[in-house]
């Protein structure tokens, strides 16, 4: 089954994805990203007992949460939650 996952941080040569709404945190060694990876990136993962067996970008996904990001941060620079 493929999932969404986003890449949340890197810890030395492991990548940590968080897979799925309950955001399950997996460990995956970072060479098995695809070309171009990096943190706060989303992608189409398919998992096997826990294992990685296929990942792909998913840059509408990321386009998404990099467009809500902003507009988050642009409220709080306006003062929007102080009203």
């Amino acid at each position: 089954m493929v999932e969404k996952a986003v890449i949340d941080r890197f810890e030395g040569g492991l990548a940590v994805l968080l897979v799925g709404e309950d955001e399950r945190r997996i460990d995956i060694p970072r060479e098995c990203l695809p070309k171009g990876a990096r943190e706060g990136y989303w992608l189409q993962v398919e998992l096997e007992e826990g294992q990685l067996v296929y990942a792909a970008l998913d840059p509408e996904e990321t386009m998404r949460a990099k467009r809500r990001i902003l507009e988050k941060l642009q409220r709080l620079r306006r003062g929007d939650h102080l009203k």
